[in-house]
């Protein structure tokens, strides 16, 4: 056992399963995809539950980049089992781009890919109509929401309608699913019409059904199930993060799923019984694309040093993250929520350069309140060990630590996969 999993199960039952969750604690976009991707090595099973190609996640691996939008970053790990569950909204053709590109790195995933019969598909109708309705949105008082345009909340909509078209379609007959789409159109004629290309999203479907067929399971719950009961470790990767949770974040500029370790779980089949750690995931600052509130952000000096320091910049749009200070109620909010037993802190090094680091620490008249903690003013790029970190940078992350209660056990210290302290 790795000191990797060793931190894992230290706070765990041992009466629980073998299901290890990694969820955002912000607006998404705080470096999941390396921690998924270390811990990958330990887990049999490496699984996803929401949300669709509005996620990215980007992985460094021996100075080549990898971005991931669909299949879990975990993926990029031979021999382990990648399963999409029911909860998700899948573009299929994304998926078989990114399929197609881990092939050409000399990943292959089809022979261990497990997708959901009941997650529903995202049609290129659906982001005709995301797009539209953020220009709406645009010309209203609300404003926009800040939406990738990848058709995601459409797709939710449908689903919601119970008018969606869901993976099983994909073991349909070439007529089946010609019919499936027909009907679709049919039904959604009355709130969008005009908009579906019966021909084109059919010709798409059965393109994808050559590739993805027998990759469709009829039992995700089941075989999950099956795997935990042969003592094999299933590793859950969130997708976005707690804030833009569509119950529990700050509503409306949210997506469109349940990114919260509840929802998760809710999206595999898997009985929260089985969950024995959960690993929170927020950056040494904070981000958000796209509209809403944003208590601490920073002014547009020091917005722009963290951006460009930082490199923020959306990973499935390329759009400049808005960046300011962390704001510790928030993740007590989430620690809360998703029952956290470790913090990951990325991107430490990103404050290596200054002097004064504000951090929230509540509100007052609509304006946060700030502590303002000491810089280290030295680098911390490529650290690997908790005693080679500066002073003032132990103390900031034990100050999220103590206000928390949540103890701060992984550290990225850098984009490559071994820039991580394991504390």
């Amino acid at each position: 056992m790795s000191l990797w999993y060793e931190v894992i199960v230290a706070s765990s039952s041992p009466n629980l399963g073998q299901v290890c969750a990694v969820i955002g604690a912000q607006w998404g976009d705080e470096g999941k995809g390396k921690i998924v991707d270390r811990l990958a090595e330990e887990f049999d099973v490496i699984a996803r539950g929401c949300g669709g190609a509005n996620a990215g996640h980007t992985i460094v691996v021996a100075g080549q980049k990898h971005v991931f939008h669909l299949v879990p970053s975990g993926a990029l790990h031979a021999g382990k089992t990648v399963m999409l569950g029911a909860g998700m909204v899948i573009h299929l053709p994304t998926l078989m781009e990114e399929i197609k590109t881990l092939q050409q790195a000399g990943v292959t995933i089809l022979d261990r890919l497990f997708i959901s019969k009941s997650a529903h598909l995202v049609l290129e109708a659906h982001l005709t109509i995301d797009a539209r309705s953020e220009e709406q949105r645009t010309k209203s008082s609300s404003g926009a929401i800040g939406t990738t345009k990848r058709g995601i909340g459409p797709a939710y909509a449908d689903k919601a309608r119970r008018i969606g078209i869901r993976a099983d379609v994909l073991q349909q007959s070439p007529a089946d699913v010609k019919t499936a789409v027909q009907t679709y159109a049919e039904l959604i004629a009355s709130v969008e019409p005009n908009e579906i290309d019966v021909a084109a999203e059919t010709n798409n479907l059965l393109i994808a059904k050559k590739m993805l067929e027998t990759c469709v399971h009829n039992d995700v719950p089941g075989l999950l199930h099956k795997k935990l009961q042969a003592k094999q470790r299933v590793l859950i990767e969130g997708a976005q993060a707690t804030l833009l949770d569509i119950d529990h974040g700050t509503y409306p500029f949210v997506t469109s799923s349940a990114t919260t370790v509840a929802g998760a779980l809710q999206g595999l089949g898997l009985a929260p019984r089985w969950l024995h750690s959960c690993i929170g995931v927020a950056k040494a600052y904070c981000t958000r694309v796209g509209g809403g509130r944003f208590l601490t952000e920073a002014d547009e000096k020091q917005g722009s040093t963290l951006r460009e320091r930082g490199g923020e910049y959306g990973a499935t749009t390329g759009r400049p993250r808005r960046c300011g200070w962390l704001h510790l109620p928030d993740l007590h909010y989430a620690a809360r929520i998703n029952g956290f037993t470790r913090w990951n802190i990325t991107k430490l090094d990103v404050l290596d350069a200054l002097p004064i680091i504000p951090i929230g620490i509540g509100e007052r008249g609509g304006k946060a309140t700030y502590k303002e903690m000491p810089g280290w003013r030295s680098s911390t790029a490529g650290v690997q060990s908790w005693e080679k970190l500066p002073k003032a940078a132990q103390q900031y992350l034990l100050t999220i630590e103590q206000e928390t209660g949540v103890p701060v056990s992984y550290i990225g210290t850098g984009p490559g996969r071994e820039d991580m302290i394991v504390r």
